[in-house]
């Protein structure tokens, strides 16, 4: 699939849902795993890729997690580039303590999304 793709409407659908409730005043946990949840869908595509990052920097400052703010500062830096060369690990959440490289588990749900879209997930 080429990075300069589109998201297909229902992934950008489900992005869009989970920002929306990563951005909603709320509880903390919540508000991160939409954000954590938005970053799966993100990866394969630059801009929302670097998006998330951006709201996920934005949640780290209002927490006020010095550690979680400056691991955003620096995948803010590397979100678009390594989307756009296809190198990000895939189910990453994208917080620091998940680690920069990390592949992790994807979620079932997000996983089909992920397929119907035609992204190959790496085992």
């Amino acid at each position: 699939m080429s990075r300069r793709t589109p998201m297909p409407p229902r992934l950008l659908e489900a992005f869009n849902a989970e920002m929306a409730a990563a951005r909603t005043p709320g509880p903390m946990e919540q508000r991160w795993r939409a954000a954590e949840r938005a970053h799966i869908l993100s990866q394969p595509w630059p801009w929302a890729h670097t998006r998330n990052h951006g709201v996920m920097l934005r949640l780290a400052v209002r927490d006020r997690d010095l550690r979680e703010a400056l691991g955003q500062l620096v995948r803010l830096a590397v979100a678009a580039p390594g989307s756009a060369a296809g190198k990000y690990p895939d189910g990453n959440t994208g917080r620091t303590r998940a680690g920069l490289t990390t592949p992790m588990p994807i979620p079932d749900d997000l996983a089909a999304l992920l397929r119907e879209a035609g992204i190959a997930l790496r085992p």
